[in-house]
């Protein structure tokens, strides 16, 4: 019996449409959802345990897959099944997973998955875009404690028009990619990069996506209604204590309060923090403790906070002391490591990023291969977040999904920034050593002076900054922070990091934890924001104004050349002879491509010593030399023969030829020896072909005065005979004896 299945469809304009359907798969799922672009089609699935874990934070998984077969393509790799997700796959479980997991309660405690899978890929579909909205479908369709629907849309704009979801090939023409996650009445969360737009125009591309995801946030609405929506599930909530909560803020507000006003460092406040809160705990007995220890740990922290932002709402004053607007102390240093490419530190307070920069050539390009895209990145930036920058000691698995993210938004704030004719494959690396705020943006600013330091002539330089709020909603009071430390982002209701040039935003990423913030308020922040970029750009350009002439002296240059790919072949000879001989006699490395649109090839030589690469240069320019009919050129004698001498061409090394004696001066020659020697250089006349022997000719005596007198020998026959010479009547060979 086919099952009854329930759908809605929206328009996106232009022809394109997106529909969200449901009934039909995976029905023992809470959720269920099939949403559908053109061929693109993906399933997402929602569980959330019954039983609460015990934990006091959302146990919440978002997990997002490309199967390969989506595309017709089998996996790479030695085993043929998916295995860890890529890169590109956890920035999208990243992208929901920050509008999804505040619209839980906080109280709720029940382990949460929420699986999208794509299952079948178009090439002119992004995926990404329609994750949010297939998330929040089938949470509307399950009985999770949920606020309300949110959907996520990319923001595109080509030739100054604005586009919703825009294809990947209109996505290269556009001067924005931003991925905007909103519910019906507020915008939670931004990420994207720019081509250096201005603050006004970033504002307008939100607006446009916002209206988009009103719609599709309807949607959503009316099919949970058709279907039949569920009650939402009763779950136990945390255990609460009023008067236990007003005590412990009596007994910590006002201590607090006066220790944030001093305006200390992280280690130090954290200490007093830590003391005040053990002082509460000690005037419980072990069996009050018990029984209510963990609220006064809760109870204390929210009185904390509570301190922490009025101070700051009240005052205008932050935890370490600076007013909303201030920017922390900078240090920077360029060519700190000795041995590397490029390297740069960035200390903004207490968060300092060391970044380095390698060279490379195409063979170290970062390769791309999901099933909705295959590609590879010439610059690339890894970002790594050690246990020790925090003064943690923990497990270390593998790259977080933070550091992931982190370092792609550090990588889109740069990469526009790199020169299109750049030779390089270049990777930057930020370590972070310390961190107390945004270490993400001074990986920004690092990488931007290691990229300097290294000779990479960036366009212009890029700086970077996080904003944070705290804002009041019953008073409309309201505070802008700049540069947040680590505790204004856990207390504060924003998290805003902006990138860009002294010319405009080329980056950004946005976290907002408060329902119907303002575009007055998005535009304020933006603005400061501006100010901020920019004081800390005037850091940069003090440290290092522009990027250095030349890369370093043991650094590789790499010089670049076409030739026609008729001569790839031998330049890389038979089973890589020749290329393998010159890079170990050059000391180089030498990458050959194959350009399919030009027909032609495209060689890339690395080498830290400029003579090795000249010497590459010259053996491929032999190698490619082909002489012109009666054109003369200098030639000189490296072999001896009976029957002639073997010269090379002067200006093509390698590229040899027979001098036939014949042709080495006007008079008979008997010994190659009484004309020329070995070592000697004179010139020679190309002709060509020679019809008789079809071998290449050259000869010298033709550009000799002919003597006086001189009578020309009669031409040889097929049979090498003089014609009008003797033997005219000897018979042919098979009449004789």
């Amino acid at each position: 019996m086919i099952p009854k299945t329930f759908k809605e469809v929206i328009d996106l304009g232009d022809g394109r449409e997106i529909s969200i359907e449901t009934g039909k798969l995976a029905k023992q799922a809470h959720g269920s959802v099939v949403v559908q672009s053109g061929k693109c089609m993906m399933l997402c699935t929602v569980v959330s345990n019954y039983k609460a874990s015990d934990v006091d934070f959302l146990p919440l998984t978002v997990d997002y897959r490309e199967k390969f077969a989506s595309a017709g393509r089998y996996p790479g790799g030695f085993f043929k099944r998916e295995a860890r997700p890529s890169d590109g796959e956890v920035l999208t479980m990243r992208l929901v997973d920050r509008v999804l997991r505040p619209l839980f309660p906080k109280d709720y405690h029940s382990e949460t998955q929420v699986m999208i899978q794509l299952m079948s890929h178009d090439e002119n579909v992004m995926p990404d875009a329609m994750a949010g909205l297939a998330a929040s479908a089938a949470i509307q369709l399950s009985d999770f404690p949920f606020e309300c629907a949110i959907s996520e849309v990319r923001v595109g704009r080509v030739d100054g028009e604005l586009i919703i979801n825009p294809t990947r090939a209109q996505l290269k023409d556009s001067d924005i990619d931003m991925v905007i996650g909103a519910s019906e009445d507020s915008v939670m969360m931004v990420e994207g990069e720019m081509s250096e737009i201005s603050e006004e125009e970033m504002v307008e591309a939100i607006k446009f996506a916002h209206e988009a995801i009103k719609v599709q946030c309807a949607a959503q609405v009316r099919l949970a209604e058709a279907v039949g929506k569920k009650d939402v599930r009763e779950y136990e909530p945390e255990a609460e204590d009023e008067a236990l909560q007003q005590k412990v803020h009596g007994m910590a507000y006002d201590r607090v309060y006066e220790i944030a006003k001093k305006g200390s460092a992280k280690h130090e406040r954290s200490e007093a923090f830590g003391a005040i809160k053990e002082e509460i705990k000690a005037s419980f007995s072990e069996e009050e403790l018990e029984e209510v220890g963990d609220l006064v740990s809760k109870y204390y922290h929210k009185a904390e906070k509570e301190a922490v932002r009025n101070l700051t709402l009240n005052e205008g004053l932050r935890l370490d002391g600076r007013k909303t607007d201030e920017i922390r102390p900078i240090w920077c240093e360029i060519d700190y490591l000795p041995s590397v490419h490029g390297s740069s530190i960035f200390t903004r307070g207490e968060t300092q990023a060391l970044a380095t920069v390698t060279l490379g050539t195409s063979r170290d390009a970062n390769i791309i291969d999901m099933p909705s895209y295959e590609g590879e990145e010439t610059f690339y930036l890894h970002y790594n977040f050690p246990p020790f920058s925090t003064g943690e000691a923990r497990p270390i698995r593998g790259t977080s999904r933070r550091e992931v993210g982190h370092g792609n938004l550090a990588q889109r704030a740069l990469k526009g920034m790199i020169p299109d004719d750049c030779p390089y494959t270049v990777r930057v690396v930020s370590e972070v050593l310390e961190s107390n705020g945004s270490s993400s943006m001074a990986t920004v600013c690092s990488g931007t002076m290691a990229l300097m330091d290294a000779g990479v002539q960036l366009k212009k330089p890029v700086s970077g900054i996080a904003m944070g709020l705290i804002s009041d909603a019953d008073s409309g009071n309201y505070a802008v922070l700049s540069d947040i430390l680590g505790d204004e982002d856990h207390l504060g209701d924003m998290d805003f990091k902006v990138t860009g040039t002294a010319d405009g935003i080329t980056a950004c990423q946005m976290d907002i934890k408060v329902k119907g913030l303002s575009y007055e308020i998005l535009v304020k922040a933006l603005m400061q924001a501006k100010d901020g970029r920019l004081h800390i750009l005037n850091r940069l350009t003090d440290t290092i104004a522009a990027p250095n002439a030349e890369v370093k002296s043991y650094a590789p240059k790499i010089v670049t050349k076409i030739i026609p790919n008729e001569y790839i072949g031998a330049v890389i000879g038979s089973g890589g002879k020749v290329i393998q001989e010159l890079q170990k006699e050059t000391n180089t490395t030498i990458v050959i491509n194959e350009d399919p649109d030009t027909e032609e090839g495209i060689v890339e030589i690395l080498g830290t010593g400029q003579e090795g690469i000249d010497a590459v240069i010259a053996k491929i320019d032999a190698l490619m030399f082909k002489p012109e009919v009666g054109s003369v050129y200098e030639v000189k004698v490296i072999k001896m023969l009976d029957f002639g001498a073997v010269v090379e061409y002067i200006e093509a090394p390698g590229n040899e030829i027979l001098l036939h004696v014949s042709e080495l001066a006007w008079e008979r020659t008997e010994k190659v020896s009484d004309v020329v020697n070995m070592g000697d250089v004179f010139d020679v006349k190309y002709f060509g072909l020679d019809p008789r022997t079809r071998k290449e000719k050259v000869s010298r005596r033709a550009l000799l005065p002919k003597p006086e007198g001189y009578k020309e020998r009669p031409p040889r026959n097929d049979r090498g005979d003089r014609r009008g010479g003797g033997n005219r009547d000897r018979k042919p060979r098979r009449d004789r004896d």
